[in-house]
């Protein structure tokens, strides 16, 4: 695996990294002590080490922050690196999260993403999530003419269902697919990835590391606050916490022998994975960058292969459903 081996991005003319950095933490609004300046650092560092793809979207930041850093991180580099965004979610006063998928909202979210980044075109733009009060067909169409404008060089599909996307597809031509996905989380193997190899879509994907827990840096005792949102998923609690860390540990030895930390063997092992065309992962100040780019230097044999099969076997089927 490495960034000297660029994926197709679907049937588009772009093509992607196997390792790409997920931007929402840049935010700021899940974590505390986010400043601008280490946004900044944290892409730049990504850039230095060799990622090439950047993800973010409109609502990154009540105001754009994500956008923002990466701008002023490229800033010189922009034919260096592909950059994806997403429209249809933004906030309202509040922090209200809300789905707006009507096609004068997406193209005034596409224009003011490019106003942000500083640069005349998208490398992909993705619908962020179908809007309930509207058929999807009207939000694919609006995007398919930001496509065939040069807007964009690309278009795909978030947190979308099979027939979701199947529907968007008959109206603008889709080009990638993200959905969250790891070793445990296993969800979009049945239908959806199937789909999305069959018909020459990218899969990327998000949460390689199952929010932290595939790092293998939590305890047994770990408690989550209120203000932490892994405290509503059952993944986090009680003997399916417990399972999880069991299965961290059986698969802990293959890193050491590997002579890899365990989340770059864990990165490793989900770009390898049929129909997966690149990896999300999230960071918050270069060091992190520099250490997820070390991914590209852990190597899988075939023994490591078969025990992180074994492994997920035995674990079984992961309960991830977010509590309400």
């Amino acid at each position: 695996m490495t960034n000297r081996h660029p994926r197709p991005l679907g049937k588009s003319t772009v093509t992607v990294s196997p390792l790409g950095l997920g931007c929402w933490p840049l935010a700021g609004m899940t974590r505390s002590g986010i400043t601008p300046a280490a946004a900044v650092a944290t892409v730049a560092a990504a850039v230095d080490a060799g990622i090439t793809h950047f993800d973010t979207a409109y609502c990154y930041g009540e105001n754009g922050e994500s956008e923002l850093a990466i701008a002023e991180a490229i800033r010189g580099r922009r034919a260096d690196v592909m950059i994806a965004s997403k429209c249809g979610i933004h906030w309202e006063p509040g922090r209200v999260q809300t789905v707006d998928g009507r096609p004068q909202r997406i193209r005034a979210e596409v224009e003011e993403s490019l106003r942000r980044l500083d640069t005349d075109y998208l490398d992909l733009v993705y619908l962020h999530a179908p809007d309930p009060r509207i058929p999807i067909e009207e939000s694919a169409s609006e995007l398919s003419r930001l496509l065939q404008a040069g807007k964009t060089r690309a278009v795909g599909t978030s947190n979308v269902s099979v027939d979701q996307l199947q529907r968007f597809a008959l109206n603008c031509q889709v080009s990638a697919c993200q959905l969250h996905y790891n070793m445990l989380q296993r969800e979009i193997e049945a239908e959806i990835l199937p789909w999305c190899r069959d018909h020459s879509v990218a899969m990327i994907v998000y949460w390689p590391l199952m929010k932290g827990l595939l790092a293998g840096e939590m305890r047994r005792d770990q408690l989550f606050p209120a203000s932490d949102s892994r405290h509503k998923y059952p993944m986090f609690q009680g003997d399916e916490f417990q399972r999880n860390l069991d299965f961290v540990e059986a698969i802990r030895p293959v890193a050491v022998r590997l002579n890899c930390d365990l989340s770059n063997l864990v990165l490793a092992w989900t770009t390898e994975q049929p129909g997966v065309s690149s990896v999300l992962f999230g960071a918050t100040s270069p060091e992190q960058s520099r250490a997820n780019a070390q991914a590209f230097e852990c190597h899988l044999d075939d023994a490591a292969r078969q025990t992180i099969a074994t492994a997920i076997k035995a674990r079984g089927t992961v309960a991830s459903r977010k509590a309400v």
